[in-house]
């Protein structure tokens, strides 16, 4: 399923944030939404997932339109959200965080398979969420945004705090999810993790797309990745 969204614009009783932000993510490919801290990055993910709820605009997966839905209207939709800082529930084990996310019917991720993908959780599988090290809980994040058969999962700084061996796991997810012909939106900060796994890029500048291309073309532009980005 292909998501489109059209002139979205959500933000805070302090203000807008999103100033009519449109973006398309497709089946088997990922997106990377670039831009300096407090460009609204986190904010449009949690606008998408309905935890912010838009003032206007269009968010529609496959046609349906899903603006100002229930999360968890979105979730049954097929929008799965890897939130920044994981926020796992540290007293539930490994296999409880799987079923408790599972949703009734859905077989494309089964938790034999995610064990497999992971094998680190498959090994702690009854231990509690506390006692996992960062990159297995960023893994355990994951494995529960798969289980519930998403067509688009929406990750948020998932390199946050992990050891480069951790990162590296994590994009070779992310490319398993593609391979599955999941559609992926990526707020990431280490560019070396975007430009491996996204086929484009976005760049929000003040609540708006500043900026989109090609990931090939945008590496081959540093004036402009610094220009937006503040990078070389």
């Amino acid at each position: 399923m292909s998501l489109r969204v059209r002139d979205l614009r959500s933000g805070y009783r302090q203000g807008e944030v999103l100033h009519g932000v449109d973006l398309d993510a497709r089946p088997g490919h990922a997106l990377a939404v670039l831009g300096r801290n407090g460009a609204g990055k986190t904010t449009l993910l949690l606008t998408l997932m309905g935890l912010i709820r838009p003032t206007s605009g269009s968010v529609r997966l496959d046609g349906r339109e899903l603006a100002g839905a229930r999360t968890e209207q979105i979730a049954r939709a097929g929008i799965a959200l890897v939130p920044q800082g994981r926020r796992i529930w540290p007293t539930v084990t490994v296999r409880e965080h799987l079923a408790l996310a599972r949703r009734r019917h859905a077989s494309t991720w089964t938790t034999d398979r995610l064990f497999e993908l992971f094998p680190n959780l498959a090994a702690r599988h009854r231990n509690p969420a506390w006692q996992l090290s960062g990159g297995e809980q960023q893994m355990l994040a994951i494995a529960r945004a798969l289980v519930t058969a998403p067509s688009v999962v929406l990750l948020d700084e998932p390199s946050e705090g992990l050891a480069p061996a951790a990162v590296d796991q994590v994009a070779g997810i992310i490319r398993t999810m593609l391979d599955n012909q999941v559609a992926v939106v990526l707020v990431e900060h280490d560019l070396h993790l975007a430009f491996g796994v996204a086929e484009s890029v976005a760049v929000l500048a003040r609540g708006a797309i500043a900026h989109r291309a090609a990931t090939a073309d945008f590496r081959r532009d540093p004036a402009t990745a610094h220009r937006l980005l503040g990078v070389a």
